[in-house]
C-alpha cells in the first residue's frame, strides 16, 4: 500500500468542509439538526454532504453526532476497559488497537534536548491524513515531530521552531512512511513506529502512559495523573499533553475532562472532536 506524501488541495477542502460541519454538530448536538441543515452549513446538497462525509467518517453524520456527545463521553469514561486496561489483539487485521503495540518512544539525549537538535539531520515531508495535512519529520532514531498545518511554510516554520540548529532536508525515509500508515484502515505493511522525541523525564511519562489509551477510548487528566504514580498533577499532566510534539500518533486527543467535555486541543477543537468520533466508530465496527 502506498503512503500519500503530497498534499492535495482537494484533500484539505474536504477536510475542511468536514471540519466545520463537525464543529456546527458539536455546538449544536443538542438540537438533533437535519442532514439538510448541516449541508446548509458547508454548501453542499444533502446527497453529496451526506456521501462525502460517510466516506470520511465510515459512518453516517446522524451515527456520528452520537459519539460526539457529552453522555457518550461520560459513557466511556465509566467503562474502565476503555481507561488504560483495555485489551487489544496482538494481530494486524483490526483498527481498534492500542497503540503501543506498535510505537516506542526513544528519548533524545540531554544535549540534543537543550541545543535546539545542533548536530541533528532531520527529513520532513508534508501529507495528507483524515484530518488534514500535515508535516511529519524525523530524525535517524524515528519521528521527531508531527503536526496538522495547512499551509506548507507555516509548517516548515513550526519545525523550525522546534528544532532552531537542526540540518533540515525536505524527504520522505521510512520512519515517516509507517508513521502514516497509522491513519490506514488496513496496517500490514506497518513496522514498528519509532520515535524520537525531546522532552522531560515528567513529559516523557506522561506520552508513554497516554499510548496506553485504546483508540476509540478516553481518560481524564486526572486518571493520566493517577496512572503515573502523581495524583493530584492533573495540571502538570495537561501541560505534559500540550507540549506533545507529535499530533495523533501520541494520542492526547483522548484524554478530556473530568466533565465529559472534550477540552482545547493544540492543533484544534474540531478536530480533536473529529479524531474522537473517528476512532469511535471505527472501533466499534459500524457499518
Amino acid at each position: 500500500m502506498a503512503v500519500t506524501t503530497k498534499a492535495s488541495s482537494t484533500g484539505q477542502a474536504n477536510y475542511l468542509r468536514i471540519e466545520r460541519a463537525i464543529a456546527y454538530l458539536r455546538e449544536n448536538f443538542r438540537n438533533q439538526s437535519s442532514l439538510e441543515e448541516v449541508a446548509a452549513v458547508v454548501h453542499l446538497s444533502p446527497y453529496h454532504f451526506q456521501r462525502l462525509f460517510t466516506q470520511w467518517a465510515g459512518v453516517s453524520p446522524k451515527k456520528f453526532i452520537q459519539y460526539l456527545s457529552l453522555q457518550h463521553a461520560k459513557d466511556l469514561l465509566r467503562r474502565p476497559s476503555t481507561v488504560f486496561e483495555a485489551s487489544a489483539e496482538t494481530g494486524l487485521s483490526g483498527t481498534g488497537r492500542l497503540h503501543d503495540l506498535f510505537v516506542r518512544i526513544e528519548a533524545m539525549t540531554p544535549g540534543e534536548y537543550k541545543s535546539g537538535g545542533a548536530r541533528l539531520n532531520i527529513n520532513y515531508s508534508m501529507a495528507e491524513s483524515p484530518f488534514g495535512n500535515v508535516i511529519v519529520a524525523s530524525t535517524a532514531k524515528g519521528v521527531c515531530h508531527l503536526a496538522f498545518e495547512a499551509a506548507e511554510q507555516d509548517a516548515l516554520e513550526g519545525l523550525q521552531r522546534q528544532f532552531p540548529r537542526a540540518s533540515l532536508r525536505q524527504m520522505t525515509d521510512r520512519h515517516q512512511q509507517d508513521a502514516l500508515f497509522i491513519f490506514q484502515d488496513d496496517w500490514r505493511e506497518l513496522d514498528r513506529i519509532k520515535l524520537h522525541l525531546a522532552g522531560t523525564a515528567f513529559q516523557l511519562k506522561v506520552w508513554e502512559s497516554l499510548l496506553r489509551i485504546p483508540a476509540g477510548g478516553l481518560a481524564t487528566y486526572g486518571q493520566v495523573a493517577a496512572r503515573i504514580g502523581a495524583p493530584g498533577s492533573s495540571r502538570a499532566v495537561g501541560r505534559a499533553i500540550g507540549g506533545n510534539p507529535v499530533a495523533f500518533l501520541i494520542p492526547c486527543h483522548r484524554v478530556i475532562r473530568s466533565s465529559g467535555q472534550f477540552g482545547g486541543y493544540r492543533w484544534g477543537g474540531a478536530r480533536k472532536s473529529a479524531m474522537i468520533g473517528w476512532e469511535s466508530a471505527r472501533a466499534e465496527g459500524v457499518q
